[in-house]
């Protein structure tokens, strides 16, 4: 029997929108709206690539070395990301959830998370997806369920497109005043402004041969409390990603690393509710307490 590489595949549609989540890490594996890719994504006959789509729980980006100390116990995660030397964006992404509740524009994927090496706490996983005319929002809730309070963060890994071959022709507005300059393996080493850089995004810039594997901080909201990234085609086209304020930080990815055919075809645009390396650096670290949920919404709009 052919089972994809992503586990079972639930579709949701709206007007002319579709998505396409996986069983394996309640992902995104697919955004289009009137047959026009928003998102890149990948087929559901490959394994996911790039974290392309994946939710991030209980930490996004990096921990150095795997290693943390809380409350006076120190603990070492198994090394996801062995070239870096660390872990890398949490401990669901290749998990499998549950499919709790579902129409045609709605899913609620549900995922417990238990003690492992390197984590002691129980937490209970909810994403949710809701397709409606405006594009489509997720929805991240965790409740933790241990007796003691535990650490979390999280963040979504979605790749954006406006169709064209590479990114480099596109125009992007990145709504960051501050950036976090990173170590050889990706750690922050302090904080920057953009201004003067080639960070600087804060008004519509062609991307160009830009190289950005940064967290942006100091973001700027509109009257809804929403962050934006947008980002467009020289035709016109245009697909942005907003997130609320429950998420600080947003790491930009121009996709350098990733192994050709896709190589810079797709913008990493991840909202995250700490930096890279906050279960060591406290920068935006959440602390659960037991009966605690924390809820943070993003989501995509074609434009």
């Amino acid at each position: 029997m052919h089972t994809s590489p992503s586990g079972t595949q639930t579709e949701l549609r709206c007007g002319g929108m579709v998505v396409a989540i996986t069983e394996v890490g309640a992902s995104l594996r697919s955004f289009t709206a009137d047959g026009r890719h928003l998102i890149e994504g990948y087929s559901d006959t490959e394994k996911c690539s790039g974290a392309r789509g994946q939710s991030l729980i209980p930490w996004p980006n990096r921990i150095k070395a795997g290693k943390y100390r809380w409350n006076e116990t120190d603990y070492q995660l198994d090394l996801t990301d062995p070239a870096a030397g660390g872990a890398i964006h949490g401990l669901t992404r290749w998990a499998s959830w549950n499919l709790v509740e579902r129409d045609h524009e709605h899913a609620i994927f549900r995922h417990a998370l238990y003690p492992r090496p390197g984590w002691d706490w129980i937490y209970d996983c909810v994403i949710e997806y809701v397709l409606d005319n405006d594009g489509l929002t997720v929805r991240t809730s965790v409740m933790n369920r241990s007796d003691t309070a535990g650490p979390y963060g999280t963040g979504a890994h979605p790749y954006l497109t406006v169709g064209t071959p590479t990114i480099d022709s596109s125009m992007v507005t990145v709504p960051g005043s501050i950036y976090l300059p990173v170590d050889d393996v990706g750690i922050p080493t302090g904080t920057a402004p953009v201004d003067g850089t080639h960070y600087d995004l804060r008004t519509p810039t062609h991307l160009g041969d830009r190289q950005i594997d940064v967290a942006y901080k100091d973001l700027t909201r509109d009257p809804e409390g929403l962050a934006r990234v947008r980002m467009s085609a020289p035709n016109g086209d245009a697909v942005s990603l907003w997130c609320n304020d429950a998420y600080p930080f947003l790491e930009i990815y121009t996709g350098d690393t990733q192994a050709k055919p896709r190589r810079r075809t797709g913008l990493g645009v991840e909202p995250m509710t700490c930096a890279p390396d906050a279960f060591n650096s406290g920068d935006g670290l959440l602390t659960l307490e037991p009966g605690e949920t924390h809820t943070a919404q993003w989501g995509i709009q074609p434009e």
